[in-house]
């Protein structure tokens, strides 16, 4: 399994952002205002993904005390991790798009305004995702093995 390039999650969140503007150029206007905390969900998630790979980070790195980890589990949390960073590149190009759409509108609607911190906390609360999950899967990296000197064999 290859890691999570960048460019690829940059690339998901510009066309999701660009699709989102465009779309709420045309119907932004019969839409209700977008609810506050929703963008919080994903700075939730965020949290919890960014302490599941400091654990096993330390029972990788076989920190004292700690318990080996499974294969299969560093393998469902790397699965996690690149489909959270897809998810939240995906809703932070989203987020974005509102954003774009909103803060023109922002000095003259009252929703807009509110729809604008909403925004802001949903981009927040995504980029914190795509942190984490690549944090994670950076995380269930295998170590590389100790180096061993080459000239204890040949006394």
């Amino acid at each position: 399994m290859k890691f999570t390039k960048i460019r690829d999650l940059i690339g998901v969140a510009l066309v999701a952002g660009l699709a989102t503007a465009i779309l709420l150029r045309f119907a932004y206007s019969d839409l209700p205002t977008l609810p506050r905390l929703a963008g919080v969900t994903f700075g939730v998630l965020a949290i919890v993904e960014a302490i599941l790979a400091w654990q096993l980070r330390n029972r990788i790195a076989g920190k004292s005390g700690a318990r080996p980890v499974q294969p299969l589990t560093a393998a469902r949390a790397v699965a996690l991790a690149k489909a959270s960073s897809l998810v939240g590149a995906l809703m932070a190009g989203v987020w974005a798009g509102v954003l774009l759409t909103v803060v023109p509108l922002a000095a003259t609607s009252p929703a807009a305004t509110e729809d604008r911190t909403t925004a802001l906390i949903g981009l927040v609360g995504s980029a914190g995702l795509v942190a984490a999950a690549l944090w994670l899967e950076h995380c269930c990296k295998t170590p590389d093995p100790p180096q061993q000197d080459d000239n204890v064999g040949l006394r």
